[in-house]
């Protein structure tokens, strides 16, 4: 079943205008919350948005890359605290990656927004703009947002022809079968 589910799973970045279920959004939670961190320290936190005009300030987070967030009925935005672990960039992305799969699962469709070490259109960091429309905490770190919704899409599974097996090396690097 993990490999059908991985199989299936695309970025998909235009969803139907209805609300995601609740129920599906606390299933979603509970992936993140259920993601392995190091040392059990959960750097993480995740703050769940359905605003509308919030999801559309949030779209204009970095110039490219996020404006389809505007469309989405629900967005997680993932965020960690680098003081309570060096490898909170890890923990927060295995936490977005479950979050990613989780909604494949539920037959939502989503996409990963990448914001750590992006800049703003209008200057300063993605980071802080997020940071000041969500009101977060200083010092708490903007890794990501995940837009999530009922997909408006529908991609076909990559094939495995076109999976690179030659970035795969056998007993030593660029040693092939």
């Amino acid at each position: 079943m993990f490999m059908d589910l991985i199989r299936a799973r695309r970025s998909i970045r235009r969803y139907e205008d209805r609300p995601v279920a609740e129920e599906k959004i606390d299933l979603l939670v509970e992936a993140a919350l259920r993601s392995p961190s190091s040392r059990g320290f959960n750097p993480w936190s995740f703050v769940v948005v359905r605003d509308k005009v919030t999801l559309a300030a949030l779209a204009k987070a970095k110039p490219h890359g996020a404006s389809f967030l505007a469309g989405a009925p629900l967005a997680i935005v993932i965020c960690a605290d680098p003081t309570v672990s060096d490898v909170w960039v890890e923990d927060a992305s295995i936490a977005t990656l479950y979050l990613h799969l989780a909604a494949t699962d539920l037959g939502l469709g989503s996409c990963w927004i990448q914001l750590r070490k992006r800049e703003h259109a209008e200057g300063g960091s993605s980071r802080d703009y997020v940071a000041e429309k969500l009101a977060l905490p200083e010092g708490l770190e903007v890794l990501a947002i995940m837009a999530i919704g009922y997909p408006l899409e529908e991609k076909k599974p990559r094939s495995a022809e076109s999976l690179q097996r030659e970035k795969v090396s056998w007993e030593r690097y660029g040693r092939q079968p």
